[in-house]
């Protein structure tokens, strides 16, 4: 099964300070048939204005991936890290039993960021956290591996879940097949430019959601850029 479904169903939430994009269930918005993927429940496109942010906030028993592509953000939490993750980083913090952290855009310029939060693949971890300066933005023509929980790779950040986040670049013209299993389900979503996904094509911020495939078979139809996830099928295997 190959479903896309278009920027424009994106939730948009807008506060002034902050442009939030859905494409879960999350916060006011409820859509009983869109509540997760596998075990990714939030996938949230921010922008946040220059010196604004979230103030400081409780979570648990989730796992938060942040990637940030444009600007930076300051975060602070309750374990005691006092970072900034820039443009290239990316962040992942294990809720677990609970922490608190706050999350700004100290500033002069816009912050574009997604963030993700997973299920993890088991209750009552210890709150922990990794940040890591990943090369994933240049013009590299091949999935770049962010975070991970299925295998042991370098220079990736480590997520305790049976999950792997990928970052492309690909340009106009150039393909990439990624081979999966009937049991698996993938997510793509189209940061920049223009792709065919097994043939049927999608624009700049739309996504596709994958099951029952035995590969993506992924072109560029102009120069793009895109995240594509590959996630457990069925909660056993979370």
């Amino acid at each position: 099964m190959i479903k896309v479904i278009s920027a424009s169903d994106r939730h948009h939430a807008s506060h002034g300070w902050l442009d939030s994009y859905f494409l879960f269930s999350f916060s006011d918005y409820y859509d009983m048939d869109n509540v997760q993927w596998g075990p990714l429940r939030v996938f949230n496109d921010d922008y946040i204005k220059a010196n604004s942010g979230f103030p400081e906030h409780s979570h648990s028993e989730m796992e938060i991936v942040t990637i940030v592509l444009e600007g930076e953000v300051t975060h602070k939490d309750s374990l005691g890290n006092d970072t900034v993750i820039r443009a290239g980083e990316v962040q992942r913090m294990t809720t677990g039993t609970g922490v608190s952290h706050s999350e700004h855009n100290s500033t002069d310029q816009d912050l574009h960021l997604y963030q993700l939060w997973f299920f993890p693949n088991k209750k009552g971890l210890t709150p922990s956290y990794e940040q890591k300066a990943i090369d994933f933005t240049d013009e590299k023509n091949e999935l770049i591996p962010l975070v991970t929980g299925q295998k042991v790779l370098e220079d990736v950040v480590y997520i305790n879940s049976n999950s792997t986040i990928y970052y492309a670049n690909l340009k106009e013209g150039k393909e990439i097949d990624f081979k999966t299993f009937p049991i698996r389900k993938g997510l793509i979503y189209v940061t920049t430019g223009e792709l065919f996904v097994n043939g049927i094509q999608v624009q700049k911020n739309d996504q596709v959601r994958s099951s029952d495939v035995d590969a993506l078979r992924i072109k560029a139809s102009a120069d793009s850029t895109f995240i594509l996830i590959d996630l457990p099928g069925v909660e056993a295997n979370y």
